[in-house]
């Protein structure tokens, strides 16, 4: 062997061991998932249709508030699980110019109702009645909600942003599987209440086309009448005659006299970053912002992603926000809340003293701090984007499942259960666990807490995300996991929503994981520090529906895949 041949040799020899390891470093490091990637608008909704639907309409000359009463009423046809006319919800909205708000459609309660309507003589919680029947529902605000921001800011007529809504109802929509279970799951009840020959208590296989005449005549009557056409037309009266007749108590002069309200958002920092979200009676902008900013001193990049010290830190976080949350919390033309206080950084610094890092805080020894609540699983919450820069995060809901299962034949939608979400008797669990305080207690007119969290993040100065999830009380802390994946962890918009997730609410006095998401090295060392754990109460926590704004301009969205999502966008 020559010299030239021998250096070369021995170089190759050299370089073995580097070669190995560099080999092994491309299947550790993955690539980053991403989610639809658009250039100038998007919509994430849970369904394609709505999603493109919205997309459809910003793509005429709307705007991300013409998109947003495109998107809801889509919702509404193809997604009655929570899509709804009958229900209510909450919007944030931050301008191209930065000017931020939000709106508040959140259901009130009927003129009839009185705090005590739940109980029975002997003063304890009648099962069921705030759940399910006529008597579960508020006053809804859907139709008010979409009207006054579409009105206000949008620039489309509303008969030519709902007429695509109105053929997606006639010509109809594929039945997916995930759909036909929850079709399935529900027939029974739904005919116990409406009577076997009611529309949603036919059987809905997977594939099937289900077309909603009733619903596409009533949204023609409202595209046609507009917003008054729900609340005094003739859908006001044939909705009251229906629930009357059912036992309900909601009369045409609850619906003549509602109207959605304009709130200033929760804004606070985390860092750099600028959080914007939804003001009470959402509990979700004080909560998360209580949250984010007891874990802030923490150097959680550290600890790691889902390490057991990351998950003791946000979970104490997490159980003494909830507690101030189902003191203090409930609708603000009702009752003072401390807001200022509630967010204050030594407040929150005092909040934490007694968090130590080698046990859990009881939350027996957690009370609000010194200076409850209800709601279920099946919301939905669509985000957008137009190409002007404007954004939207929206939450809508029935409360449960179908609401409160009675579905209007003559009209085609769902009712809300949402009087649930007050509390029935304060110190009572409802039926998702929460407990309620005197703050959110029943009274006529009043709008019941929630947890919806509709969120926008700006990042030096600029928008950076759009999110929001259904999951009741795991909204909170969904949205708070997904902008501490995306900041802390710099995961991608579809990594971060796909991320597995965990949840605590102080009572009950258990950290919640997703189904398969808790390794048996987690379980051990928080079980050691006397964590109870309840892995897999509920298969999935949250579906987040969410969009960052990428450093070059264009848009990510990050649709969950625990659910059947879906981006859309140009």
């Amino acid at each position: 062997m020559n010299r030239t041949a021998y250096i070369r040799f021995a170089a190759l020899l050299l370089s073995i061991p580097f070669l190995v390891f560099s080999c092994k470093t491309p299947t550790e490091e993955k690539e980053p998932k991403r989610g639809l990637i658009a250039e100038n608008a998007m919509v994430v909704s849970a369904r394609g249709e709505a999603s493109r639907i919205g997309v459809e309409i910003m793509q005429k000359g709307g705007n991300a508030f013409d998109a947003m009463m495109a998107t809801e009423m889509a919702l509404a046809v193809t997604f009655p699980f929570a899509g709804n006319l009958g229900g209510g919800g909450f919007a944030v909205y931050r301008m191209a110019n930065g000017d931020i708000g939000s709106i508040d459609y959140r259901e009130k309660a009927p003129g009839a109702a009185y705090r005590d309507m739940y109980l029975d003589e002997n003063g304890e919680v009648i099962p069921g009645l705030s759940t399910k029947g006529a008597l579960a529902s508020g006053v809804p605000g859907t139709i008010a909600g979409i009207f006054e921001a579409q009105s206000k800011f949008g620039k489309l007529d509303p008969k030519e942003i709902l007429q695509p809504v109105i053929d997606l109802a006639r010509n109809g929509f594929v039945v997916s599987t995930q759909q036909a279970n929850r079709l399935q799951g529900i027939r029974d009840v739904v005919r116990e209440v409406n009577g076997e020959d009611t529309f949603y208590g036919k059987e809905y296989n997977a594939g099937d086309t289900i077309k909603n005449i009733a619903l596409a005549e009533t949204l023609e009557r409202i595209a046609n009448n507009g917003r008054d056409e729900f609340y005094k037309g003739e859908t006001a009266q044939v909705l009251v005659n229906h629930m009357k007749e059912m036992g309900g108590i909601i009369t045409l002069e609850d619906l003549a006299s509602y109207e959605a309200v304009w709130r200033n958002p929760i804004v606070f920092d985390y860092k750099d970053l600028r959080v914007i979200s939804m003001a009470p009676p959402s509990s979700g902008g004080v909560t998360i912002g209580q949250i984010l900013k007891m874990v802030e001193p923490f150097d959680l990049k550290s600890m790691g992603h889902n390490s057991a010290d990351y998950v003791q830190v946000l979970t104490e976080a997490m159980r003494r926000a909830y507690a101030d949350r189902n003191y203090y919390l409930g609708d603000p033309d009702f009752v003072e809340i401390p807001i200022a206080e509630l967010l204050d950084d030594e407040y929150l610094k005092n909040r934490m003293e007694s968090f130590n890092p080698e046990k859990a805080t009881l939350s027996s020894d957690i009370a609000e701090g010194s200076v409850l609540f209800a709601e279920s699983m099946e919301t939905t919450h669509y985000s957008i984007m137009d190409a002007e820069g404007n954004a939207l995060a929206v939450t809508t809901t029935l409360n449960g499942a179908y609401g409160s299962k009675v579905y209007l034949d003559e009209l085609g939608f769902f009712m809300n259960n949402e009087m649930d979400d007050f509390s029935s008797k304060a110190g009572v669990p409802n039926m998702f666990g929460l407990i309620g305080a005197e703050a959110n207690s029943i009274a006529p007119g009043k709008r019941m807490l929630s947890s919806m969290t509709p969120t926008l993040v700006e990042r030096d100065g600029q928008l950076w995300m759009i999110v929001g999830t259904p999951g009741g009380s795991t909204i909170i802390t969904a949205v708070a996991q997904t902008i501490l994946n995306a900041y802390e962890f710099d995961m991608t918009m579809q990594e971060a929503v796909e991320a597995p997730r965990f949840h605590h609410q102080w009572l009950p006095d258990q950290i919640l994981f997703e189904e398969n998401s808790l390794d048996s090295t987690l379980l051990k060392i928080l079980t050691a520090k006397n964590y109870l754990i309840n892995e897999g109460r509920t298969p999935i926590i949250g579906s987040v529906d969410a969009i960052m704004v990428l450093p070059d301009g264009k848009l990510e969205g990050g649709a969950d895949p625990r659910r059947e999502n879906e981006a859309a966008g140009y």
